[in-house]
């Protein structure tokens, strides 16, 4: 088996997210908030993970804590997974409610070109991880 990349990431004071590292090599990010400060801080954290992206990887975003989602977390989060390099990831986003996950999705899926992450938004933690599990080549 391969050994996992390092994941480089330290909580910091005023950073509204934690990372752990999933079982299957990717990460799991739960945020907490998604305040200026830690959506520049994630950004910076997710495009150096990008850079050393030499293999396809599972992630999963944790947002049940948030009952808004700004639109600059949004549109950060296009800029981070429209990278080339995303197109090695699957990930599943997870948030408490269907209104957050459609008001994801219009926004989300309008603009995401081909090359970005396969990207599956959730309510349910159970769906996320069954969709996360399938086989890399059915990335769809």
């Amino acid at each position: 088996m391969t050994e996992p990349k390092p994941l480089y990431w330290k909580p910091e004071t005023g950073i509204g997210y934690t990372v752990v590292r999933r079982p299957d090599g990717g990460m799991a990010i739960t945020f907490s908030d998604l305040s200026d400060a830690t959506i520049q801080h994630w950004h910076d954290f997710a495009l150096e993970h990008l850079f050393s992206s030499d293999r396809l990887t599972r992630n999963l975003y944790d947002l049940r804590q948030i009952t808004e989602i700004p639109e600059k977390a949004i549109h950060t989060a296009i800029e981070v997974n429209s990278d080339p390099a995303a197109r090695n990831i699957r990930l599943a986003v997870v948030v408490n409610n269907d209104k957050l996950a459609n008001a994801i999705r219009e926004i989300y899926y309008a603009v995401v070109p081909e090359t970005s992450a396969a990207i599956k938004i959730f309510t349910d933690m159970d769906a996320a991880e069954v969709w996360l599990s399938r086989p890399m080549d059915q990335m769809v």
